[in-house]
């Protein structure tokens, strides 16, 4: 039990950051109804980012983590918007993907070649300690995930059902023709959307790369992973992609735990496959009817 325990805070720690990386493919999603396959880079870039910034620039790691978050929401929170949504979804949902994709391209072989190819260690917060709770050996670092990443979906669930701002984004996100009528500055919550994205995109690398090492190949697994978390849970709703993470992040690390490791991705696989047959609006999603 005590093993069966420990699996289980570490699947919810990853869990935790597939859900923050998930919410950004619901966010991307609700306003401006396409797919952000590079999702999962947004999430390895940070981290690259900052140890750039320590050892090419020789700035040290605090200075190096404000200059590098921040450089990565201006460039692919605000700049990915202006420079890659607003110019490619006026010719239709499709090529806006397509862009993305090749955007996911760029920054994996861009992180390759302009840093390096190997995994590098990242620094830490927290020393790489286990807490004994009642016989049971939970990773510090494990925990702190789970904290962190849920005070900060908490407050933005918080920041967008409670505040003002917030229930703009949702009706800007809602309805675009109608939050005009009624003055709201849809443009500005929709690039608030993507700054938030970013923002919990660059938290999520700072969260996970003490553990799994920086590395150009990351965004792989964190962007397949989240994206079928944001399915599970619901496309349509930030609650359905939490759920979502947690599920698929303990799913995850029991099936490397008790089935085989050569099977791990296999089985959320199976799992998006039965969602998707019984419920395909997901766990927590809510059905959408649209005219074609």
């Amino acid at each position: 039990m005590a093993e069966f325990i420990a699996y289980l805070i570490a699947g919810l720690a990853t869990g935790a950051i597939y859900a923050l990386a998930a919410i950004g493919f619901t966010l991307v999603w609700q306003t401006s109804q396409t797919i952000n396959f590079a999702q999962g880079e947004f999430v390895m870039l940070p981290a690259i980012l900052i140890l750039a910034l320590v050892k090419l620039a020789g700035a040290p790691f605090w200075l190096a983590a404000v200059l590098g978050i921040a450089l990565f929401i201006a460039l692919f929170g605000w700049g990915f918007k202006v420079a890659i949504v607003d110019p490619m979804i006026r010719h239709g949902v499709l090529p806006l993907a397509i862009a993305t994709m090749a955007l996911a391209i760029i920054m994996k072989e861009g992180a390759k070649d302009g840093f390096s190819a190997e995994a590098q260690s990242f620094p830490s917060l927290l020393p790489a300690q286990t807490l004994s709770f009642m016989g049971i050996s939970l990773s510090l670092q494990h925990v702190a995930i789970i904290i962190v990443a849920s005070v900060a979906i908490g407050g933005l669930q918080w920041f967008v059902t409670r505040t003002r701002t917030g229930r703009q984004m949702q009706a800007a996100a809602q309805n675009p023709g109608v939050a005009l009528i009624l003055g709201i500055r849809v443009a500005r919550m929709v690039m608030l959307t993507f700054l938030i994205n970013a923002g919990l995109a660059a938290l999520a690398s700072v969260l996970i790369s003490p553990i799994y090492l920086a590395k150009f190949s990351n965004g792989e697994v964190i962007g397949l992973f989240a994206f079928i978390a944001a399915i599970v849970g619901g496309f349509n709703q930030v609650r359905g992609a939490l759920a979502g993470g947690l599920i698929v992040g303990v799913i995850d690390s029991l099936a490397a735990a008790y089935i085989s490791t050569s099977y791990r991705l296999a089985v959320p696989l199976v799992l998006l496959v039965i969602i998707i047959l019984v419920k395909p609006e997901g766990l927590f999603g809510r059905k959408e009817e649209r005219r074609v």
